[in-house]
């Protein structure tokens, strides 16, 4: 029989372990939404694909929708959350970063009792919400991995991910030129 996750471990695993790495990944992430050209937005490699927009959009919003989660104790499902006004990858990324600098701030502040609350994921699943941190991050490195194998066929460049970019060495090789 599992054991339950007791308050303060939930705010172990978000102080010492979640916090860190989720701040590192935004700040990919919103280099891969910004790396978009809003002239090449609609870029699908299959029919069947989801669009580079709809990619854009759909991480900014998931990403900020796990974390929100936590926060609120409660999945939310509603689609809507980034303003149609909101169009361009940029201004995506934009809203994005804002959006989740918030949220950090407040997750970063939850006590342990929070944490642990039990959230329902679509009637799928029910689990401590500090666990809505790691789901959140592995949901957005996938979609993320998704966008960024768009980049080139679209004419874009890949910025660095885990290292190096093969476009980012050949920037710094021209700035040092």
């Amino acid at each position: 029989m599992a054991e339950t996750m007791t308050a303060d471990q939930a705010v172990f695993l978000l102080q010492n372990v979640y916090l860190g790495p989720l701040k590192i990944e935004s700040r990919t992430t919103k280099k891969i939404l910004e790396a978009v050209p809003a002239d090449k937005a609609e870029y699908r490699p299959d029919p069947i694909s989801k669009s580079a927009i709809e990619l854009v959009r759909h991480i900014a919003a998931a990403d900020n929708r796990f974390v929100e989660s936590v926060i609120n104790g409660v999945f939310d499902t509603n689609p809507a959350m980034i303003s149609e006004s909101v169009k361009t990858p940029r201004e995506i990324a934009a809203w994005y970063e804002e959006r989740f600098a918030k949220n950090f701030e407040e997750l970063s502040k939850l006590r342990g009792e929070h944490l642990v609350k039990i959230v329902d994921f679509r009637g799928m699943f029910q689990r401590p919400a500090v666990t809505f941190v790691m789901m959140g991050l592995h949901h957005t490195i996938h979609h993320r991995g998704q966008l960024s194998s768009y980049l080139r066929s679209m004419g874009a460049k890949v910025p660095s991910i885990y290292g190096e970019s093969y476009d980012d060495a050949q920037a710094r090789k021209s700035a040092q030129a």
